[in-house]
């Protein structure tokens, strides 16, 4: 995997692209508890850093048959309403 870090020029094209002003204009939505900040790709990290930061992320995932889950559990609800 190869990773090649933005630059403030390619960060400021691709939000105006999409209408954005800001990365946290961006991501207004999304609750600050949601929100990853340990992934600040900005300080320009390495490329085999970022891929041990990514794959120690990825570890945390569960497979879906490895725990309990409920299909559609909120869409009855939505349903009969």
């Amino acid at each position: 995997m190869r990773y090649l870090p933005l630059t403030q020029d390619d960060r400021r094209a691709m939000l105006a692209k999409i209408g954005a002003a800001s990365v946290d204009e961006l991501f207004r939505d999304v609750p600050p508890s949601a929100r990853a900040a340990r992934f600040d790709l900005a300080n320009h990290l390495g490329e085999i850093e970022v891929e041990r930061m990514l794959s120690d992320f990825a570890s945390q995932n569960v497979a879906a048959g490895s725990r309990p889950y409920w299909s559609s559990t909120g869409y009855w609800q939505w349903c009969r309403d």
